[in-house]
């Protein structure tokens, strides 16, 4: 049952957290006067020496006693400046506000990091995009080939759904950062302790204002964790696009060996598994919020011992999440394009839209062009040449009001840089674009929309 029950082999990744939270207590109880000046400075160098046995990794823990790090950091404070002062640390507060406390403030320091990690990934879409800005590729839908489109304008599709879990990231930073300190087991602090000091002196923005909510909150890493199931959909899907195209049927991308191996068996092959295990950990990361989600359903108020299992939960998804965004960094900044395979892969039939286009710009109406853009390519099939094989003459046959500069239809870099509306794939829309998500990473937000008057 200790095995069962003890939480410090996933907790002990608090013990700085816990710590500081620790010596906020103390400051607290020292300004109520339940500490002398001299108690709670011999509380807070005692606890200067636990953090470094952690940091140096000289802690000893003692299986049996130290069921959690709470239980663990007060009994070597105790060992260190004695149980006389060690002893009246934890008046007036429990391990319910103390846990709450403990994982706000951690998943707090490690959602920094990865938005710092994400950053790095804008960072390097941004960068490839703006260099790589001339290659043209297909654009597909349905997996089918569509319409001819900018490499930089497929970097940028992700980089905006990116762009969106910088924001969202921001706003679950900003929901968790309330102190649950001085709640007590439930009922609050029976000493007027001032949770606004400690809140300040913690970092937080504000205050759980029920004692009873602030212990039995778990909706923080539930968001964490919501959060992380949708950016790992996001990733899961770049990772598939760059499966496809890093394929020797596409070639457009090659992926470089640090992120790629070699059969065990066919020597000729070259696997992608960077990017397939960024595909896995996507239902990885579903698994863990659905399980945790299945936790906290139906608990009743307060604090139950239930929650302890979002401890492992959390730590899980921070580490698939720093980890991910890491390697997908990787993964774009040392892949090499192949501008070469990607025109070649730009067939005649991706121009039909132009066709309809040109008519349309003749007053016929969008659903005719349609159709008669159809026969186009069917046409073409059926003598099976491409349709910039055409004759002019064969196209008259098709519908008399094409022209003599109906072969202007049948380029592909026109066609891309026709595409000039906000959002579009012509290049000044692409650096548009770029731009956009240069001024989130600078000032956190993107531009607003202009509404003419």
């Amino acid at each position: 049952m200790e095995a069962y029950n003890e939480s410090l082999t996933h907790d002990r990744k608090f013990y700085a957290q816990d710590i500081n939270g620790s010596i906020a207590w103390a400051r607290a109880n020292k300004n109520v006067g339940i500490l002398t000046e001299e108690e709670f400075k011999e509380i807070a160098r005692g606890f200067g020496i636990v953090e470094d046995e952690w940091d140096s990794d000289e802690f000893q823990i003692k299986p049996g006693v130290d069921e959690d790090i709470h239980t663990a950091n007060e009994r070597r404070l105790g060992e260190v400046i004695g149980q006389a002062i060690a002893g009246k640390l934890h008046t007036g507060r429990s391990r319910n506000d103390q846990i709450a406390t403990d994982l706000r403030l951690w998943v707090r320091d490690q959602l920094h990091d990865i938005q710092e990690h994400l950053e790095h990934l804008l960072q390097a879409i941004i960068s490839r995009a703006e260099v790589e800005i001339e290659f043209i590729m297909p654009g597909y839908t349905h997996l089918q080939r569509a319409q001819p489109v900018r490499w930089s304008h497929w970097l940028l599709s992700y980089g905006f759904f990116f762009a969106a879990d910088f924001k969202r990231l921001k706003n679950v930073m900003d929901d968790l950062n309330i102190c649950p300190l001085g709640s007590g087991a439930l009922s609050g602090n029976v000493f007027g302790v001032d949770r606004e000091a400690i809140g300040r002196e913690l970092g937080f923005k504000g205050l759980c204002w029920n004692s009873m909510n602030a212990v039995s909150d778990r909706d923080f890493l539930l968001e964490t964790m919501s959060w992380g199931s949708r950016f790992m959909g996001h990733v899961s899907r770049i990772a598939m696009d760059l499966c496809i195209y890093s394929s020797q049927e596409s070639g457009f991308v090659k992926l470089s060996d640090a992120y790629s191996t070699g059969s065990s068996l066919m020597p000729q092959k070259k696997n992608p598994d960077a990017l397939e295990l960024l595909r896995g950990k996507s239902g990885q990361m579903h698994g863990l919020l659905s399980g945790f989600t299945t936790t906290l359903n139906s608990l009743p108020s307060c604090y139950n011992k239930d929650m302890q299992e979002g401890t492992s939960s959390i730590i899980a998804t921070i580490s698939l999440l720093s980890d991910s965004t890491q390697i997908l960094t990787g993964v774009l900044t040392t892949l090499t394009v192949q501008p070469a395979a990607m025109r070649r892969a730009l067939e005649p039939s991706m121009l039909a839209t132009e066709l309809a286009d040109y008519l349309v710009k003749k007053g016929v109406p969008f659903r005719e062009t349609h159709h008669i853009s159809g026969k186009v390519v069917a046409l073409a099939e059926a003598q099976g040449k491409g349709m910039d094989e055409l004759g002019v003459a064969e196209l008259k046959a098709v519908d008399k009001r094409f022209g003599d500069d109906v072969a202007a239809c049948f380029d592909q870099e026109a066609a891309v840089e026709k595409r000039t509306a906000k959002g579009g794939t012509a290049r000044e829309s692409v650096r548009e674009q770029i731009e956009v998500l240069r001024q989130l990473l600078r000032t956190g937000e993107m531009p607003a929309w202009k509404v003419s008057s």
